[in-house]
């Protein structure tokens, strides 16, 4: 017997996503069958839609969504760490023509998952891995970010950025961060302390550093000359968007340091996978000790309304990750 499930399947470039029903996938060697209750949402997503992103590597016709949270259903052969039942979360498809997780089930690597934190909803959960993982990589696995450093990170309120400025404080630095004037609350709320995007990279240095500079600046927004200036001698620039061509020099002056992260590589060449489980893993532990909480856009939109929740990630100005709901919690 055939089961199936329901979609949302993108299945051309620029067409919007249609929920349909599909047949539902069985789990291979290694895999769990997760029924999803909640998908999160990435500007990547809306950038797949619309034909930008060929790095990822998912051409149409695709399911979207990378980020989920749920209960695993089934278990594949050689499963060892998860049992059906369980509550689990992750960054497990959506690019590299790999199914995503707008659909009510996904077969997921169980490298790929992680127990989901005891004290988060699934909503609250499924908003986590992308972000989690590329803040983690870039400051704890590329930096070593450790108690007494500065640093600095450039969109503190962001979708990575804040995970950025929350890791900063729970390894023990002390964390500035830039923003609109509309998103100050928000970073100060998360024990960072603000610093208006608009004013310039030198005066902030000076102001706030005495010209020194931050021992780590922490770029998510695609503002690598603004790192370079911003960061002291023998310090190290991090970039989640560290795209386009940019003199070096500013920084080579320093004798400082840069680390690229592209998270979607483990998802796209097989690489790594356990790691973005480990990480996970850890940053629930953090969860649940009140260090790191994920900030959710209050709206509710369900499967079939992704269309209206795609919008609202291309607009921009929430407050906060977009959840789109599957199936109960």
């Amino acid at each position: 017997m055939t089961h199936s499930m329901t979609a949302a399947v993108l299945h051309e470039t620029g067409a919007p996503l249609r929920v349909t029903p599909i047949s539902r996938p069985t789990p291979g060697r290694r895999e769990v069958l997760v029924r999803i209750a909640a998908a999160g949402t990435n500007p990547l997503d809306a950038k797949i839609q619309d034909g930008q992103a060929a790095h990822a590597k998912h051409p149409a016709p695709a399911i979207l969504g990378l980020d989920m949270a749920g209960t695993v259903e089934v278990v594949g052969p050689g499963v060892t760490r998860f049992r059906p039942g369980d509550e689990v979360y992750g960054m497990v498809g959506g690019v590299g023509g790999h199914p995503g997780t707008l659909a009510e089930y996904v077969s997921a690597d169980e490298d790929l998952l992680a127990a989901k934190p005891a004290n988060l909803s699934m909503r609250e959960a499924a908003v986590l891995p992308l972000v989690t993982i590329t803040a983690w990589e870039g400051l704890v696995d590329r930096v070593g970010i450790r108690q007494g450093q500065t640093l600095l990170v450039l969109g503190g309120a962001g979708g990575v950025g804040h995970i950025v400025v929350q890791l900063g404080l729970a390894f023990g630095a002390t964390v500035h961060a830039t923003g609109s004037a509309e998103s100050r609350p928000v970073i100060e709320r998360l024990g960072a302390t603000f610093i208006d995007r608009h004013e310039p990279i030198a005066e902030a240095v000076g102001r706030v550093t005495g010209g020194r500079g931050f021992d780590v600046v922490y770029d998510t927004v695609g503002a690598l000359d603004v790192a370079f200036a911003a960061v002291a001698r023998f310090g190290h620039v991090t970039s989640s968007l560290g795209w386009g061509t940019h003199p070096l020099a500013p920084l080579s002056f320093k004798g400082g340091t840069y680390s690229g992260v592209f998270t979607l590589l483990p998802l796209i060449e097989g690489e790594g996978r356990r790691h973005h489980g480990e990480i996970l893993k850890k940053a629930a532990q953090m969860v649940e000790a009140g260090k790191l909480t994920p900030l959710l856009d209050p709206r509710r939109f369900a499967l079939e309304d992704v269309g209206a929740a795609y919008d609202a990630l291309k607009k921009g100005g929430g407050a906060g990750k977009i959840a789109v709901d599957i199936g109960a919690a």
